[in-house]
């Protein structure tokens, strides 16, 4: 006899990768129908469970759901919602148990970062604050790589990578035109609170490739004067130098100096445009010709440069997750435990939600640079390994050949819902 349906949701940012979580998933629990009868994907996130949408992954076919694991993006759609506390909003909870019960969902996975973290989290304590039986296991992605516990974000070593290349390259075309055009190139990536997304960019200089970067981290107050020095000595010794800005940049004021005043569905600061800024701050003080440029959804969107170390953990924490709720598992979260930096080994491990959600690991002290604007050798060991190997998808008539699946809905057997 099968026993309970499953349900699969993607949450915040998508990445290269995450879709290699959800083929983990899919996969493992096919592989355990005894425990799990269908996996049900929430179309849009957990909205697809509030308002009743959900797609039966059963329709699609192995080879579909294999093809996810180098597909981008999220194959389900993706939200950026909050559930509040059952205290402050006890009937979205009531109607998740009503979708449970109406479709025999017993498992719950959620698939994002800190804030779904915590959405999981509310959603474990269910069984204990209003009697219904769920076991909700978090399955981590950030690019941010902020999640703690886990030695790093699956999402987080392509991202990592694109920017690591993406830096290189321009470093090579601006250091080209250096003597008579551009000077400077600056790059703004990703990256609110932690600098793990900037720094991936310092590995783009090595000893067999000296690049003049410098790194402008969230955890480093920006400082005018040092940041147009350290420019200023880099020009005038390479004849150019690159700059990545992590968006999350803050002023001597405690303020973004991207932050325009608009704020996403979290509330946090919609961040992005310090690029200009850091540009200008280059061309009013040095009088420098630049270019900038906004890495934004390219650098989590780039499959077709995924590193293979990040696809391979990606899945695992998606099987791990199936594996972990078949067992009896609640309100956890599959971690990366590193066992070593040379030669690179991991393993999986295991972190209670309560200790995961609402914590952002930050970039450690000894990973950054005396003067503020660069990495360290402790920081290089521990990103290495991310980025590490290729894991190219199929391409046709030149492009990479992605898939898309039939997304098929189950029929809807309660009222609707008003969010």
């Amino acid at each position: 006899m099968a026993g309970k349906n499953a349900f699969y949701a993607q949450s915040g940012g998508v990445t290269a990768v995450i879709n290699a979580s959800a083929a983990g998933i899919i996969e493992t629990a096919r592989k355990n129908s005894d425990k799990i009868a269908k996996v049900y994907a929430g179309r849009n996130g957990i909205i697809g469970a509030l308002t009743e949408d959900l797609i039966d992954t059963s329709e699609d076919s192995a080879a579909a759901i294999s093809a996810l694991r180098h597909t981008p993006s999220g194959g389900f759609g993706s939200c950026r919602y909050k559930l509040k506390g059952i205290e402050q909003n006890r009937r979205e909870y009531e109607r998740l148990i009503e979708v449970f019960k109406a479709h025999d969902i017993g498992y719950f996975f959620y698939n994002g970062g800190g804030d779904s973290a915590d959405t999981c989290l509310k959603v474990s304590q269910i069984s204990d604050t209003l009697g219904y039986p769920i076991q909700a296991i978090h399955v981590p992605k950030t690019v941010d790589n902020d999640l703690p516990i886990t030695d790093c974000c699956p999402g987080f070593g392509s991202v990592a990578k694109y920017i690591a290349v993406s830096t290189r390259e321009a470093s090579f075309d601006v250091a080209s035109m250096s003597k008579t055009s551009t000077k400077v190139f600056v790059l703004e990536v990703m990256g609110r609170h932690a600098g793990w997304i900037a720094a991936a960019g310092g590995l783009a200089s090595s000893k067999d490739c000296e690049i003049p970067i410098v790194i402008l981290f969230p955890e480093i107050t920006f400082n005018k004067e040092k940041f147009l020095a350290k420019v200023d000595g880099y020009v005038k010794k390479y004849g150019y130098c690159s700059v990545v800005v992590s968006e999350g940049v803050q002023g001597e004021d405690g303020k973004f100096l991207a932050d325009q005043g608009l704020r996403d569905a979290f509330g946090h600061a919609q961040l992005g445009g310090v690029a200009p800024v850091v540009a200008n701050i280059v061309k009013d003080g040095l009088g420098l010709k630049y270019h900038w440029s906004v890495a934004d959804y390219l650098q989590r969107a780039a499959r077709h440069i995924a590193s293979k170390t990040d696809v391979e953990q990606a899945y695992a924490m998606g099987e791990a997750a199936v594996e972990f709720a078949v067992a009896g598992h609640n309100s956890v979260m599959p971690t990366i435990d590193r066992q070593s930096n040379s030669p690179y080994s991991w393993k999986v491990g295991m972190a209670k939600l309560s200790d995961v959600a609402n914590v952002e690991k930050m970039m450690p002290e000894n990973f950054i640079s005396e003067d503020g604007f660069g990495i360290t050798d402790a920081c290089r060991e521990y990103l290495a390994p991310l980025i590490a190997g290729e894991d190219y998808p199929p391409y046709k008539d030149g492009l990479p050949d992605y898939v898309r699946l039939k997304n098929v809905a189950v029929g809807k057997k309660l009222d609707d819902f008003k969010l």
